[in-house]
């Protein structure tokens, strides 16, 4: 993300990330203050706030909630390389089979990423509300980390169903466990009493922050999966949300797909929900370029230092794309070329990037899609200079494809699918508009892959359209436990109140 005049976000070494103007770069540690001189200004209580934020930055690395939901889908995989590398103790053939185990290191991380962000939410409104300091915006603040609080739980009933729930800051017992419909009530709750109290519109000073767009369109899609969450029909509540959304008039369609995740995507008018990235004070955070390139990819965007080589595109997901669709620019496969748009040769041989790999447990090196779909910059280093691209959670297409699925839930599609925005989506990928005949259950769900691969939306979708415990490749069928992820032992060992999900 590039810095502007009209907002600074911090991101110490520490990771205090201050989400206000033009203000001085002076770092503060305040949990090393004590709780009673924890403020004196307005920009001490932004600056602590937004140490609830930074918990967001680690949701695209290596080991994280993004991968254990993207490695489990149908749309990415790890597998083992022909050298020996990559096979990390089974711990990602156990998420592509879906027979993880609770000792799992990526599920216990993915876990920790989820619940410290709850943590901190409920430390940054205790303190906030504690604090003696009044300003206009104090109300705000709560509200905003409320609804960031609503949606870590989000995350966790999506993934783990029955969570251990508190927002008690000061609670000193292990919290009891609650079932999904418990938590949904309160994220609905949550939502629908400070909605009112957040910024409307999304302007610099709020990039990257809670706003009512994103409280919206958060709530539509719990409502969207209101049905297999808790058993109750929300389609035409997902639908009042989505115009909830709409109506604010903020958000747009881009006219080139590939604008919203370009490094300086912060420009961007389809992007609702943001975790802000910078090159260097985000480093080791977001560096998917290393995780899914080869080496020999270096001769095409200027890289430095040596690549992973660990995540590609499941086999079987490009031909999802016909050769027309401008959105199939997000992988890579073929012949790969230099800066110079010259074909690559290494020791001879053609640099081709298959779609296809011949065997599971011993890929070879240039096996396998590879994802392109943010922007690589040059000079790209593994914790030197990391990706700068901001990370997008919500998008303004999102909340259009939820409302044309909530309606076409209800038997109504054909309210939505002449509308001009919905169709640019499928039109500025060079593709004819959806009609109500390509709104099949397979024909629905493959347009989603397309429209959001790679941006954790995958597990999500796949549930909701019944195709979870399909066979695809190298993952055998899984029974409906699979849905949910099982609570790490360590957690389980920790609180005795926790009872551990179906295997």
């Amino acid at each position: 993300m590039k810095k502007t005049t009209s907002i600074i976000l911090i991101f110490s070494t520490i990771m205090a990330w201050a989400l206000v103007s033009c203000i001085d770069l002076e770092e503060k540690v305040y949990s090393d203050i004590p709780l009673n001189d924890f403020f004196h200004t307005e920009k001490d209580v932004l600056m602590n706030a937004g140490r609830a934020y930074t918990k967001l930055q680690r949701y695209p690395e290596e080991f994280s909630l993004w991968t254990l939901d993207e490695l489990a889908s149908d749309e990415m995989v790890a597998p083992a390389r022909d050298d020996g590398m990559v096979w990390d103790n089974g711990r990602w053939n156990e998420i592509q089979k879906h027979q993880i185990t609770p000792t799992n290191k990526i599920l216990g991380l993915a876990w920790n990423n989820v619940f410290e962000g709850i943590s901190a939410c409920n430390e940054v409104i205790y303190e906030t509300e504690l604090s003696s300091i009044q300003f206009p915006e104090k109300e705000r603040i709560v509200c905003e980390i409320k609804i960031l609080r609503a949606y870590f739980y989000y995350q966790a009933m999506d993934n783990w169903g029955n969570i251990p729930f508190t927002i008690d800051y000061t609670e000193k017992q292990q919290p009891a466990q609650k079932d999904r419909k418990f938590v949904f009530t309160y994220i609905e709750d949550e939502i629908l009493k400070n909605v009112d109290k957040l910024k409307d519109k999304p302007t610099a000073d709020y990039y990257g922050r809670v706003t009512q767009g994103v409280a919206y369109t958060l709530l539509a899609k719990l409502y969207l999966n209101a049905q297999e969450w808790i058993g109750e029909d929300k389609f035409q509540l997902s639908v009042n949300a989505c115009d909830k959304v709409i109506a604010l008039n903020s958000y747009h369609i881009e006219n080139d797909y590939f604008a919203n995740f370009k490094v300086n995507n912060e420009l961007s008018t389809e992007n609702i929900f943001v975790i802000p990235m910078e090159s260097i004070l985000t480093k080791d955070r977001f560096y998917w370029y290393t995780l899914t390139l080869n080496d020999a990819s270096r001769a095409t965007f200027g890289f430095k230092g040596g690549m992973w080589d660990e995540f590609i595109l499941e086999p079987g997901f490009l031909e999802k794309y016909s050769d027309n669709d401008l959105r199939k620019k997000s992988f890579l496969y073929g012949q790969q070329k230099d800066k110079n748009g010259t074909d690559i040769y290494v020791d001879g041989e053609p640099f081709i990037y298959t779609s296809t790999v011949a065997n599971y447990m011993a890929r070879k090196k240039w096996e396998g899609a590879r994802c392109c779909k943010y922007e690589y910059q040059d000079g790209l280093e593994y914790y030197v200079t990391d990706m700068g691209n901001d990370h997008v959670l919500f998008r303004y297409a999102d909340v259009l494809y939820t409302k044309l699925e909530a309606l076409w839930r209800l038997g109504r599609a054909g309210e939505m699918t002449g509308d001009a925005d919905l169709q640019k989506i499928r039109t500025r990928a060079g593709l004819q508009p959806l009609t109500n005949a390509d709104l099949t259950t397979d024909g629905f769900l493959d347009e989603l892959g397309r429209e959001f691969a790679w941006e954790g939306h995958r597990r999500q979708d796949m549930i909701r359209f019944g195709a979870w415990g399909k066979s695809w490749w190298s993952k055998p069928p899984s029974g409906p436990t699979a849905k949910l992820f099982p609570i790490p032992q360590k957690v389980l060992d920790a609180n005795n109140n926790l009872v551990q999900n179906p295997q």
